[in-house]
């Protein structure tokens, strides 16, 4: 599956609105071909390895009615991966990418973030030898963790970026529920192009081959097109129409220069990229607005806890005025109407004196201003900061003695720790008590959680990992 789109996460896909014109549009009705190799039009030479192909019976009479024939495909010679980890293509910049992701699964709020993570996984198929870069894709659904995969891709000599496989985990009530959609190239099927080299008008492509565990068809529908980016106009993108193994409807998906995949779904249903860095990027220092924001948050989360009402409706009012003058710099759209969902939630709980709902909506505010802080600080101390919340989240929802929210606390924690490359020594003290915190959250024992959950922030703090 595509780094953003989880079929998984999301509800059936639909084909996007008009606002994106051109996008629609129907695909071949011709069935793919059923044999197991490529056909014999295609000559491969000594640098290319024929793909092949996997049986379609699992797939669902419409699917196969809908997937194009093979002498529309690109995809069913893998090329030469020389430099495999030296991503350039444009339009699937997975080497450099680090995303926020914004959308909604039948109206509840979804969240993504996309992280590349600092090692390597060499891989083999058919004897070759391919080195792939790791992108971890987070989905959080009503601020909790939903879906947590760990994406490989590799760019050939021809500019093409090739799907080799994704390790899934499902998550409910915070325990992993699932696995499936789990796969790996050589071991389950073949690899698939994710993104071509040049992408033309009609080309057909496979994001995903192995039916009945992950398989998707791309048709690329149109090229050049200018859409509206998180800061404003981006020139280049690709429109293509994508096939799912179990769905009837065709989905639009929109792939910008800078972005990969930019926008997928409709209505309820859908994922835009929110903000990506380094596309998004601007210079200077985290604007002191922002921080502001941030420290009053985190003291008014302590303040509403001890019922300190007035001291809160101060903090509060700091943070409202500094949001109003940093957003008069511009804030991607989707990010500042997150933001002010936050702070508009933090609002009305302190002034009816909610106690719960206002700490949780003022860490909702510090999540939301990192998003934000993307723009100015590297990937890596925005992952530090939310590291450290999140300790700050596991020892409230333990305190509350919330065991699911407690178990995905953990989980959530251990995952972006693995974003991180770390001091040895500080690595292996943090490591050691996530450890312990996964015990005592399968142990059910809140008291442990919430000092541990502290320690740990202790240790974040003693690497300078978070301000």
């Amino acid at each position: 599956m595509s780094v953003q789109r989880r079929t998984r996460v999301l509800a059936a896909g639909v084909v996007v609105a008009s606002g994106l014109s051109g996008c629609g549009g129907s695909v071949s009705t011709h069935p793919a071909a059923a044999g197991t190799s490529p056909p014999a039009s295609v000559s491969a030479s000594a640098d290319l390895l024929p793909i092949p192909q996997p049986d379609l019976g699992t797939l669902n009479r419409v699917t196969r009615q809908r997937l194009a024939p093979d002498s529309a495909r690109i995809d069913l010679l893998l090329p030469l991966f020389s430099n495999s980890t030296g991503v350039t293509n444009p339009l699937f910049p997975i080497a450099a990418l680090d995303a926020v992701i914004l959308g909604e699964v039948a109206g509840e709020p979804l969240k993504i973030e996309t992280t590349l993570l600092p090692d390597t996984k060499v891989l083999t198929w058919h004897g070759r030898r391919i080195e792939a870069l790791q992108s971890q894709f987070c989905a959080y659904l009503k601020g909790r963790i939903t879906e947590l995969a760990v994406d490989l891709y590799a760019e050939a000599d021809d500019g093409s970026v090739w799907y080799l496989g994704e390790d899934v985990v499902d998550y409910l009530h915070g325990l992993a529920e699932s696995t499936d959609g789990t796969w790996r190239v050589g071991l389950d099927g073949p690899p698939a192009m994710i993104m071509p080299g040049h992408p033309e008008v009609g080309d057909v492509y496979r994001t995903e081959n192995i039916p009945g565990v992950a398989f998707e068809q791309v048709t690329v529908k149109r090229v050049g097109v200018t859409v509206d980016g998180p800061t404003g106009p981006v020139t280049g993108a690709m429109v293509g129409q994508e096939l799912h193994q179990d769905e009837n409807a065709l989905e639009a998906k929109v792939f910008a220069p800078g972005y990969g995949e930019f926008f997928s779904g409709g209505r309820h249903d859908f994922e835009a990229n929110a903000l990506a860095v380094p596309a998004d990027a601007l210079p200077g220092p985290v604007p002191v607005e922002l921080r502001s924001i941030v420290g009053h948050a985190r003291t008014v989360f302590h303040l509403v806890r001890a019922d300190r009402w007035k001291a809160a409706i101060a903090g509060l009012e700091d943070i409202t005025a500094a949001w109003h003058t940093y957003r008069t710099r511009g804030v991607p759209d989707r990010l500042a109407t997150r933001t002010r969902h936050a702070l508009s939630d933090l609002t009305t709980a302190v002034d009816a004196r909610q106690r719960r709902a206002a700490a949780q909506s003022a860490l909702d505010v510090m999540d939301a201003t990192f998003d934000v802080e993307l723009q100015y600080r590297p990937p890596s101390a925005i992952n530090k900061a939310r590291l450290a919340l999140w300790t700050r989240q596991l020892a409230f929802d333990a305190h509350a003695r919330r065991a699911g929210a407690v178990h995905g606390d953990v989980t959530t924690i251990g995952w972006i720790r693995d974003r991180l490359d770390l001091d040895p020594s500080a690595g292996r003290n943090i490591d050691d008590e996530i450890r312990y915190l996964r015990a005592v959250a399968e142990a059910r024992e809140f008291h442990a959680a919430a000092t541990h959950a502290e320690r740990l922030r202790t240790q974040v703090k003693a690497a300078a990992l978070a301000r």
